[in-house]
């Protein structure tokens, strides 16, 4: 929107060649606004622009770009221009961008980058795939405990320029082993002459390199915290998180989870950057095994073929009644996973859950099967439908088969995210479609067993 607004002007002042007036008209905008205007003009103005832009301004605007227009942009400026860019760029940004970038790309960037750079970059992107040591960085500030409260803070001064925040100081040993944080306004208001040791209060949180990026997001949350330092096994103070890197990744997992919730592999970028076949590799598999998993449900109709023919009436009701198991247990999977995600019920918490959705779906089950057999009376006394001379019985068996399916439909959605969280999957693939699916093909022996025992005598 910004873009479209400035884009008349900003073409002006770009055939005239007045690139102090664009450097000083950028100056006012935030790095996040200014990306935000590279995306909504013509390509063809946004290297020009992006050129003017000072050298830490433009890493940063860089940064907040989506992944498609950073390629743009790499391919459209010099090898030099490149290397400005990516010292600016903070070591973690710069290993997300070597990680999302395709290999050619990130090839050429590496070899802008130099020695110093190009080792930091690597050791970084040494660390597993959604871990904590991919989200880090070793720009931070770190103090002896020893030191006075006067010292620490001419020491921040001195050294914490273009760090990725001041805000908390860590406090390490001679060996580099972290021992606390502490926050810049606890040293501020400290006397100045307090060692820094008798000033911290309070619980240390760190987080290995190798953590999963899931735990780094549940730390966060839990503590409320900045930031926080990231250690190897031995405890030595390797880098830190910011809030800003773990917002990402809360994005990240929430996209994810919902992709996998609707039934398909997650995309692992924007819906509209996912090129065709991509699109149908990740879509078409799961699709496949639902499709499968619904030719059970034919198999099933096939085999209660003579109870529907002595009661076509039957037939009537199949999508009534598989739909609301199907809706059920969506539900139920889709609220199970959610609260595992946000740790709102734990693996030892799954027989809590059975009972509660036992009780409420047994109550669920009885409303919507007394909406069925009310209008199955209705239909019959006001003469909108003949269901027959049994028909008390066939409203007897929608109420009670809905019954059945609700419950069934409902301790299944919500007790597979548990079983897949104890053989170490993501409880997210217990999407509602394969939920729905399962519940489709029990859903029918429910409904046709039901059937034979209500109706046996009368219609079959």
């Amino acid at each position: 929107m910004i873009g479209n607004l400035l884009r008349p002007e900003l073409e002006e002042l770009i055939a005239a060649k007045e690139w102090d007036v664009l450097r000083e008209a950028f100056s006012q905008f935030h790095p996040a606004e200014i990306a935000e205007i590279l995306e909504d003009i013509p390509d063809a103005d946004d290297v020009p622009i992006f050129r003017v832009l000072p050298r830490t301004l433009a890493a940063e605007v860089f940064a907040h770009l989506p992944q498609q227009h950073q390629e743009m942009l790499i391919r459209s400026v010099s090898s030099d221009q490149m290397r400005s860019l990516l010292s600016d760029m903070s070591p973690d940004d710069q290993t997300r961008l070597l990680e999302e970038l395709p290999p050619e790309v990130t090839k050429r960037l590496l070899a802008s980058l130099s020695p110093e750079e190009l080792q930091a970059a690597r050791d970084l992107l040494g660390y597993p795939l959604h871990s904590a040591g991919r989200y880090m960085t070793p720009e931070y500030v770190a103090i002896h405990a020893g030191l006075t409260a006067r010292e620490a803070l001419d020491y921040i001064r001195a050294h914490g320029r273009d760090k990725e925040t001041v805000n908390v100081v860590f406090i390490l040993d001679e060996k580099g082993k972290l021992l606390a944080d502490i926050s810049l306004g606890a040293l501020v208001m400290a006397n100045p002459d307090d060692r820094v040791h008798d000033i911290h209060r309070g619980l240390t949180i760190s987080l290995t390199a190798n953590s999963d990026r899931e735990e780094a997001l549940r730390t966060f949350e839990k503590y409320g915290r900045i930031a926080l330092p990231v250690t190897d096994c031995d405890g030595h103070m390797l880098g830190i998180i910011t809030i800003d890197d773990i917002l990402d990744v809360a994005s990240r997992e929430a996209t994810e989870d919902m992709q996998k919730i609707g039934g398909m592999e997650a995309l692992d970028a924007p819906y509209l950057d996912v090129s065709y076949t991509k699109m149908i590799r990740k879509r078409g598999g799961w699709l496949s095994v639902l499709f499968l998993g619904e030719m059970l449900t034919a198999t099933a109709m096939g085999f209660f073929e003579e109870e529907i023919a002595h009661a076509v009436v039957l037939a009537m009701f199949v999508p009534l009644i598989i739909s609301s198991g199907g809706n059920s247990g969506s539900q139920a999977a889709t609220l199970i996973v959610r609260a595992l995600a946000l740790g709102e019920v734990k693996l030892k918490d799954w027989w809590k859950v059975l009972r509660r959705e036992l009780r409420t779906s047994a109550t669920l089950g009885m409303w919507l099967g007394m909406v069925g057999f009310a209008r199955i009376m209705l239909w019959q006394k006001l003469g909108w439908f003949d269901y027959g001379d049994h028909y008390y019985l066939v409203a007897a068996t929608v109420w009670l088969s809905l019954i059945g399916v609700v419950c069934f439909g409902s301790i299944a959605g919500s007790m597979l995210p548990f079983a897949l969280r104890k053989a170490g999957f993501d409880p997210a693939t217990s999407s509602a479609p394969f939920v729905a699916t399962l519940v489709d093909v029990t859903g029918l022996v429910i409904y046709f067993t039901v059937a034979l025992a209500v109706l046996q005598g009368t219609l079959l």
